[in-house]
């Protein structure tokens, strides 16, 4: 059980909360339980806050929180304790002044994993870090079930909240933590096993430049108690990263035999791992039901993390069954011959090149585009041109994205087809149109949705209920 202790230091404690998502709700029912002086702190202005929280924004100010919000959210940001939603930026002047005078910085993940009796993993990469984190959560809950002990908690950047949970956590449960890294910016505490999937070009909206991008994804293991750190040995970034780490460091190659003390890999269609010279096979690759090498990696790194945690029958168990992610490569319905795919997840063109690859020989009708992380274009057009049958373009980014196709010989020739309407139904409606029986039409934007959506939930959501209505209106 979590040491009560802890939650003593918050009685009376003035403590901002800064954005008011999912997660700092959360954070704010937990200070106001442990008595704590909360100020909620938003950019939106208020009409627009009750637009996205409704009564919940009336419930907050009933119970005591005092609501800063609008133009001068930040006015007078005194409070001994900042918590920050994973988007705001940690250097804001105002957040840097107040810290400077004394106030800690901290955020709900930053504060679950110090207060948390559970052993922590977390997953962190460029792409791939939700479907490796859901695993890693499976492998775990099966091995529990089968062992009759522990529980498994699976949050961070995937799901809910950790933090209401805490206090009824045991030494032998498992947090199982998805970390962006906007949460893992200021983060001064590692999980006791992190992993890394890949690095790309990413976030550059919000990153200065790649060195802080990639230097927020290290504090994943760079403090206590990190113990084991898994990571991709061939994607360039990472191997660098490898060579720096000094603990228990294992490398998964999708590709070849590798190199490293520990490592996993395939071979003859099994995924292995390799240690000092030794070769245990763990899953033929036959058993997992994800379409797609990225999800082969997915699971090597699952594998990686767990060793020694869970049963090669556990892991067997979860690959017979798991069928995916929601919002990933999700099969929706075929109406009319024409199969619809959900992959609003997909908001790098790296994860759009997997999902592509995924469903080879099938050449899919894709639809790109939303909210621009500054990320370059011409990779994405590249793998559209090699494996897409047209292209529908919408939200923020269409522009960027066209200019990026218009390069390509495809585009030039007409041979690979490119429509635009900036408005996420009617681009969806553009893709039926064009659409004949037996195509495939793939939701997978290679952006971030928030220049229409709240997140990418949100975003897959709208196509499913737009995708129904196809089937509605069919009748």
């Amino acid at each position: 059980m979590a040491d009560q202790t802890l939650f003593e230091r918050f009685h009376n404690k003035r403590c901002a909360v800064i954005g008011l998502g999912k997660s700092n709700l959360a954070v704010i029912a937990f200070l106001f339980a442990h008595g704590a002086q909360v100020v909620a702190r938003d950019a939106k202005e208020r009409d627009a806050l009750r637009a996205s929280l409704g009564e919940t924004l009336d419930r907050l100010e009933q119970t005591g929180v005092r609501l800063r919000c609008g133009k001068g959210y930040l006015d007078d940001l005194d409070e001994e304790l900042i918590f920050r939603a994973p988007a705001v930026m940690p250097w804001l002047p105002e957040i840097e002044a107040a810290v400077e005078r004394g106030a800690v910085l901290t955020s709900e993940m930053e504060l679950f994993m110090e207060l948390t009796p559970a052993r922590v993993i977390g997953i962190t990469g460029s792409d791939g870090k939700t479907t490796t984190t859901t695993l890693t959560g499976l492998f775990l809950e099966e091995e529990c079930k089968r062992r009759g002990r522990g529980h498994v908690h699976v949050g961070g950047n995937i799901g809910k909240p950790l933090l209401p949970f805490v206090e009824a956590m045991q030494s032998d449960d498992f947090a199982v933590v998805e970390l962006s890294s906007f949460q893992l910016q200021t983060m001064k505490r590692s999980p006791e096993r992190s992993a890394m999937t890949n690095i790309s070009v990413n976030h550059l909206n919000w990153h200065a430049d790649m060195d802080q991008y990639v230097g927020a994804k290290t504090n994943i293991y760079r403090h206590s108690p990190n113990a084991i750190f898994v990571t991709n040995g061939q994607n360039e970034t990472t191997q660098a990263l490898a060579r720096e780490y000094e603990k228990d460091l294992t490398l998964f190659f999708g590709e070849g035999e590798g190199y490293g003390e520990r490592r996993v890999l395939l071979r003859d269609g099994v995924i292995c791992f390799c240690e000092n010279g030794s070769v245990d096979p763990i899953l033929p690759v036959e058993k997992i039901l994800l379409p797609g090498k990225h999800n082969i990696e997915n699971y090597m790194t699952a594998i990686g993390l767990t060793r020694g945690l869970v049963s090669k029958e556990s892991i067997l168990a979860v690959a017979t069954a798991f069928r995916g992610v929601k919002h990933r490569l999700e099969m929706i319905d075929e109406i009319d011959g024409v199969t619809y795919y959900n992959s609003s997840i997909d908001s790098t063109p790296t994860r759009t090149a997997a999902a592509l690859s995924a469903l080879v020989p099938r050449r899919p009708i894709v639809i790109c585009g939303g909210y621009d992380k500054k990320t370059p274009y011409e990779p994405l057009a590249k793998s559209l041109c090699a494996h897409a049958k047209a292209v529908v373009l919408t939200g923020a980014s269409a522009p960027l994205i066209r200019k990026a196709l218009e390069e390509t010989d495809a585009v030039k020739s007409g041979a690979l087809p490119v429509l635009e309407d900036r408005d996420f139904e009617k681009a969806i409606r553009l893709a039926k149109s064009v659409a004949e029986k037996g195509d495939t039409v793939l939701l997978s934007p290679a952006c971030a949705s928030f220049d229409a959506f709240q997140n990418f939930e949100e975003r897959g959501d709208r196509f499913r209920a737009i995708i129904n209505t196809f089937k509605q209106e069919r009748n």
